[in-house]
């Protein structure tokens, strides 16, 4: 069993990622997109690889690669759709995120299962659709400051939730043996 993450990540905003590398200051709003599509390729490239590597978990209590290739499309889904929200409601008041149960996902779509070239097609799709939504915003200021709050009251802008997003998969990345610089 996966033993769920409950901690909260939103300190990567203020400063550097430990495990990783990352730093949210690292990526201008405006190079968004380009660092996601990049993220993208990095992970069909992860995908490509033999699958018993592809599949195999490095402990029982720990995604396999193929596993953290599913969350990450599925974060650029989830991601794009609270962006999409923020954008719609006119930036007065903080559009608030309904929950998302990551572990709960992986056991109902079944991420063990999967088949590898089909999630780094959809990965590719998930996370371009993301990239076009962020390369559509323009210069920062204006769009980039509306406002969401996750359930839990955690406080984006569309840009701190497009560092924090990045973070999130660059940070998986990481977690498979690849490079912060992917």
């Amino acid at each position: 069993m996966i033993e769920p993450d409950t901690k909260d990540w939103t300190w990567v905003l203020e400063r550097p990622c430990p495990e990783c590398g990352y730093v949210a200051g690292s990526v201008a709003p405006e190079a968004l997109g380009a660092a996601i599509r990049a993220n993208a390729a990095a992970w069909r490239q992860v995908l490509s690889g033999p699958a018993d590597v592809v599949r195999a978990r490095p402990r029982p209590d720990v995604w396999s690669p193929l596993e953290y290739a599913c969350h990450v499309r599925d974060v650029d889904e989830i991601f794009a759709a609270r962006v999409r929200a923020m954008l719609a409601d006119g930036g007065d008041e903080p559009v608030r995120f309904a929950n998302w149960d990551q572990d709960a996902t992986a056991v109902e779509k079944d991420y063990a299962s999967a088949d590898a070239a089909t999630v780094a097609d959809e990965l590719d799709a998930a996370a371009d659709d993301l990239a076009a939504l962020f390369d559509s915003l323009g210069a920062p200021g204006g769009v980039w400051e509306h406002r969401g709050l996750r359930s839990d009251g955690s406080a984006f802008t569309v840009a701190s939730l497009g560092a924090y997003y990045l973070h999130d998969v660059v940070h998986h990345l990481h977690d498979v043996g690849v490079g912060a610089e992917a």
